[in-house]
């Protein structure tokens, strides 16, 4: 399921069913059904994880993006938007938009973002998915807040959902400080046994 440039970290089973895991790669290069993007909510996707997505997915995820806007007007915590992956190795991906640090009502809306993707995701069928580090790059949030909010949310959808379509959640991390952080997360909730 892995290419040579992604890297399992670990990897946990919730009481829901869930399979979690922890990723060290690109997510653009995930074998999942969908991804999830960094976005903002003109679905603009210069820089970040949404630039980086836009680049290997190809021209047609920025048109469906442009089209998205057009009908629905701009996206928000509570409302993604969904796109194909165009030339991703995935079917979608869930264009979400995460808060800004210093806001206001940040942990919240984060958390808010996050139950967002994992709603599209499942009134869509989608069995497994990958997730960015949202907000915790040039938003500003604090990485290691943003991996308590991220996983909290979804534990509590796998919780609240017992009969969800999502299998598998990749939280998928380029950066060394973001791994670093999730990895500190990890480690407190679930000791690695070995």
């Amino acid at each position: 399921m892995y290419n040579h440039a992604m890297k399992l970290i670990r990897e946990i089973k919730t009481p829901g069913g869930l399979t979690l895991r922890f990723v060290n790669g690109d997510i653009t290069q995930s074998q999942v059904d969908a991804i999830v993007n960094a976005a903002n909510t003109h679905l603009r996707h210069g820089g970040g994880v949404a630039g980086a997505i836009a680049r290997a997915g190809g021209p047609s995820i920025q048109t469906e993006s442009d089209a998205w806007i057009q009908e629905h007007g701009l996206i928000t915590h509570e409302s993604p938007a969904l796109t194909t992956g165009g030339e991703l190795p995935c079917n979608y991906v869930i264009h979400a938009v995460g808060p800004i640090w210093g806001a206001g009502d940040e942990v919240e809306r984060l958390a808010t973002t996050i139950k967002a993707a994992l709603r599209i995701a499942d009134e869509n069928g989608i069995e497994t998915l990958a997730i960015p580090a949202i907000s915790t790059g040039i938003y500003g949030f604090p990485r290691a807040l943003g991996a308590q909010v991220i996983i909290d949310a979804l534990l509590e959808f796998d919780e609240r959902k017992p009969d969800k379509s999502i299998k598998i959640i990749e939280i998928t991390l380029i950066d060394d400080l973001s791994v670093t952080a999730f990895a500190a997360e990890f480690d407190q909730r679930w000791r690695d046994p070995a």
